[in-house]
């Protein structure tokens, strides 16, 4: 297979983190969710896709510029809460998110990075974020810039810290620049069609889609199940 990107950049919310499933699982068992790990970390891509298309339906710019109701929702219904009980369990679901609760690693895409890092892609992150993301990839062994337990990185952009925010072009600058390749060789991975596909192409990168559930199967973009499926794009 022909190479395709010299380096790669990525989201971090639902590519390497995703909310707490312990946490989340406590909230919904009384409402009849379920309380699986696996269950609920599908749970965060049913979400993803409910807040694409509320956020393509009300014509809004951006998943950040509407209520997030609608991914706990679709979050609440896929770990399984009776219909009646969705909006109620919603409600809880709205007492414990915050940015910090994007913590739970997913070993998967953790160790699909390490493969790529060892190939020798340049990588960076870009995320839409609270200022706390760098931190937390580091405290969760994912990556960090310099020395560290996770996979060595060249760059992690939060847009609280930088101040724009997907899908705005601008944040990707800097991450550009230091990946040091022309724009057509760096691709752009996340989990949010609005955000990271709109991004991506707005900044003149390759969107691609992690879709590990097929959530998005309408979606006219390239999508992979999994990171470990970049390394073909990448030898």
């Amino acid at each position: 297979m022909t190479r395709r990107f010299d380096a790669l950049l990525f989201d971090a919310g639902g590519v390497f983190l995703v909310p707490d499933p312990l946490t989340t699982g406590m909230v919904l068992e009384p409402f009849g969710g379920t309380t699986n790990l696996g269950k609920l970390v599908r749970c965060h891509y049913a979400g993803m896709a409910a807040i694409d298309d509320a956020t393509t339906s009300q014509a809004a710019g951006s998943i950040d510029q509407i209520s997030w109701i609608s991914y706990r929702r679709a979050y609440a219904r896929e770990s399984g809460v009776p219909v009646k009980s969705v909006d109620k369990a919603a409600e809880a679901l709205l007492r414990v998110f915050s940015a910090f609760l994007w913590r739970f690693p997913l070993h998967e895409s953790v160790a699909a990075l390490w493969r790529l890092h060892l190939i020798g892609v340049r990588i960076g992150i870009v995320s839409n974020a609270s200022g706390q993301i760098e931190r937390t990839l580091a405290n969760e062994n994912v990556c960090q810039v310099g020395e560290g337990s996770g996979v060595p990185v060249l760059i992690v952009t939060d847009s609280y810290v930088v101040g724009v925010a997907k899908p705005e072009s601008q944040i990707f600058d800097e991450a550009v620049g230091v990946m040091d390749v022309p724009r057509e060789r760096i691709a752009y991975i996340g989990d949010s069609y609005v955000n990271d596909v709109g991004g991506a192409r707005n900044a003149l990168l390759n969107p691609v889609l992690l879709d590990p559930f097929g959530f998005h199967f309408d979606k006219d973009c390239e999508r992979i199940a999994s990171l470990h499926d970049l390394v073909a794009f990448v030898r």
